[in-house]
């Protein structure tokens, strides 16, 4: 598979990815534009808005019927976070047929382009059924342990930064939406924020690049916002690890320690940093799970717990990173880690969906490798590179949930922590 990156229209890019591997084409096009509390919500409910129907598909049936016709075409909304960038839009999938993968690119287009409207608003009554579907996923998202646990964890550690904000905003701003209100915004955010287009399937670059600008053409283009990113704090915000919790009914005790990667994020070394990840998240070492967002540069360990459990596995975990930072692993276990990093990007091969997904995080990062090659890059990390990058990790942030009149966990939330 070979891509291919080309600006089409002023601030509109596309990568297009050639291939024969699958049976099915893939195209999103996706809005950037900065993560942010006040516009989050509106920015959120656009793409939902806009799926409920066009100018000749007015509504979802008329819409359906559309999409089966195309052989069973598939169009989704598109909501997500990259560091502090909100990307919003469309992702369709449809069978490999050259007269199919037009249909559905300029289905896909209209859609951004040209919603049902009446005296050139969003119609009412589609902005208040999606507004409402917002308002209640909203609202869901204290369901279950898992997830929400290290939501708060990220909504409290980063407090002070955009990154705090869910890619869905909040409930109080997204109640307060109303249809003139979501038009003016829609047609700002058309306008102004750079569009990243991204295709996988077997037709050439430079034919879908001529079925895009037609279905495009309408597309306003004025002052693009590139002033766009994300602020990677280097430091913990205080001397002292801050200790939040909650509790909650019938959830399973949580322990999630946020970690900031520090000052390897001036020049970040992102395989040694997935390296480091999957070496410290061995469960075999360290019970709890870790993740990391190079984007933010942050670290995330989360561990269901027994909660008197807690201050036992707060300490292992601050072991486990102590070790790594000291060089106390075997090369086995690097091998196993770098391992498990080059086969999960050499995967990401095998799905439309994944590879989307990797281009354009890294498109938004600056980076212009494939997963393969970078899968090559992290099986040539070394141990100094591996403890290069953890003397740098320093801990920020605790965050405990444990079920309501729960017997108070130990001493963690007095506990002073050695880095």
């Amino acid at each position: 598979m070979e891509s291919v990156r080309t600006e089409i229209l002023p601030g509109v890019w596309l990568t297009a990815l050639r291939s024969d591997k699958f049976r099915t084409g893939c195209l999103s096009i996706s809005l950037l534009t900065q993560l942010e509390r006040e516009s989050a919500s509106l920015n959120a409910l656009i793409p939902y808005v806009l799926r409920r129907g066009t100018q000749r598909c007015p509504d979802t049936q008329s819409l359906d019927k559309k999409l089966d016709m195309l052989c069973g075409c598939r169009i989704e909304p598109l909501v997500r976070r990259i560091g502090e960038i909100q990307s919003i839009g469309f992702y369709a999938s449809f069978h490999d047929d050259p007269d199919i993968t037009a249909k559905a690119t300029e289905l896909t287009a209209e859609l951004l382009l040209h919603p049902c409207t009446k005296g050139g608003l969003l119609l009412p009554e589609y902005v208040d059924s999606e507004k409402q579907k917002l308002v209640e996923r909203l609202q869901g998202s204290t369901d279950g342990s898992h997830g929400y646990a290290v939501r708060r964890l990220l909504e409290q550690m980063c407090c002070y930064e955009d990154f705090a904000v869910s890619p869905y905003g909040t409930e109080d701003c997204a109640e307060g939406i109303y249809y003139r209100r979501l038009t003016k915004h829609y047609r700002s955010l058309l306008s102004s924020s750079p569009v990243e287009i991204f295709y996988c399937g077997s037709m050439s670059s430079a034919k879908l690049a001529d079925i895009l600008l037609d279905a495009l053409c309408t597309m306003p283009r004025g002052e693009i916002d590139y002033d766009i990113g994300t602020d990677i704090r280097m430091n913990a915000v205080e001397d002292s690890v801050r200790e939040f919790s909650d509790e909650l009914p019938s959830v399973q005790a949580e322990l999630v320690m946020g970690f900031r990667l520090g000052e390897c994020m001036d020049e970040p070394d992102i395989p040694a940093i997935l390296v480091l990840n999957k070496l410290f998240g061995n469960e075999k070492l360290c019970g709890p799970s870790s993740s990391v967002d190079t984007h933010k540069g942050l670290l995330i360990v989360d561990s269901c717990i027994d909660p008197e459990d807690a201050d036992a596995v707060r300490s292992a975990v601050l072991l486990r990173l102590d070790a790594v930072r000291s060089g106390d692993f075997s090369q086995d276990e690097l091998h196993e880690a770098k391992g498990s990093v080059s086969s999960e990007l050499r995967s990401a091969a095998d799905s439309q969906e994944a590879l989307e997904e990797f281009y354009l995080a890294n498109t938004v990062d600056g980076f212009d490798w494939d997963p393969a090659a970078l899968a090559e890059l992290a099986e040539e990390v070394t141990a100094a590179d591996v403890i290069a990058v953890a003397g740098s990790v320093v801990l920020d942030a605790v965050y405990l949930l444990r079920p309501e009149d729960e017997e108070s966990c130990g001493d963690l939330l007095q506990n002073e922590v050695k880095q």
